[in-house]
């Protein structure tokens, strides 16, 4: 593409580091276009994040534009990095206890089934990190699929939510790989592709398997005999892209 600024405006991307909750820190990625009438029209804002939700990046964009609102017509940019580098830990506050809210009203309950998905860049060791992985999943009554395909990896998981995010915390914390030089190390590559609550039209996985597929076609059929085709759509299959 060619980009004419007197046309179509500039479009830059920043990479932030945020000090979060546990004090790990949350890597924002942030998109501006800004408008050729910028700063009398507001930018577009995009927000990604491997350690936020998709539902958390969109309250955190949703914010930023409230915040863009009260600058209209002067440069803003550079605030609104200042904002979200302060904020990031009350919106992401605010943004699980609405989900919390919802799963109330709809469930009359907040101890409904959830799932995650999990994607991990590699496992040097493989057998051992398997059987951690199974070990986790045994001791908090989680079930769901280990799968490999090609050199994706991916773990899904179902269970109580407050196990769910036990096993988030081993796997983030432990240490289940070893490095190059063969030394034991935490998972660092791993991203949380996507935390919901078990819907009705999702199967119940009964126990927790390790399947290895050998073409892309057979992963899908698996997600959808599960009621899982949305899942797959929005989240597994842009990593073969």
């Amino acid at each position: 593409f060619l980009y004419f600024p007197e046309t179509y405006g500039i479009s830059f991307r920043i990479q932030i580091s945020v000090k979060e909750l546990l004090g790990t820190d949350v890597v924002l990625k942030l998109l501006f276009h800004l408008p050729v009438n910028y700063p009398s029209t507001l930018p577009d804002i995009s927000v990604n994040s491997d350690q936020l939700t998709r539902a958390q990046c969109t309250d955190v964009k949703d914010k930023l534009l409230e915040q863009a609102k009260k600058h209209l017509s002067e440069p803003m940019v550079h605030d609104l990095i200042l904002w979200v580098q302060q904020h990031l830990k009350d919106v992401i506050k605010q943004s699980a206890t609405v989900c919390n809210e919802k799963t109330t009203l709809s469930k009359g309950t907040e101890d409904g089934i959830w799932m995650l998905l999990l994607h991990l860049d590699h496992m040097r060791a493989k057998a051992k990190y398997v059987k951690t992985v199974e070990k986790w999943a045994s001791n908090l009554r989680l079930t769901g699929r280990l799968m490999f395909m090609g050199k994706i990896i991916l773990i899904l998981l179902q269970g109580d939510r407050s196990s769910i995010k036990e096993y988030l915390i081993l796997q983030k914390t432990s240490k289940v790989d070893v490095d190059s030089s063969g030394k034991k190390c935490r998972e660092k590559m791993m991203s949380v592709l996507c935390e919901t609550e078990v819907q009705s039209e999702h199967k119940r996985f009964q126990t927790f398997e390790i399947r290895d597929y050998s073409t892309l076609e057979k992963l899908q059929r698996d997600f959808e005999a599960a009621g899982l085709t949305t899942l797959f759509s929005e989240f597994v299959h842009p990593l073969f892209k």
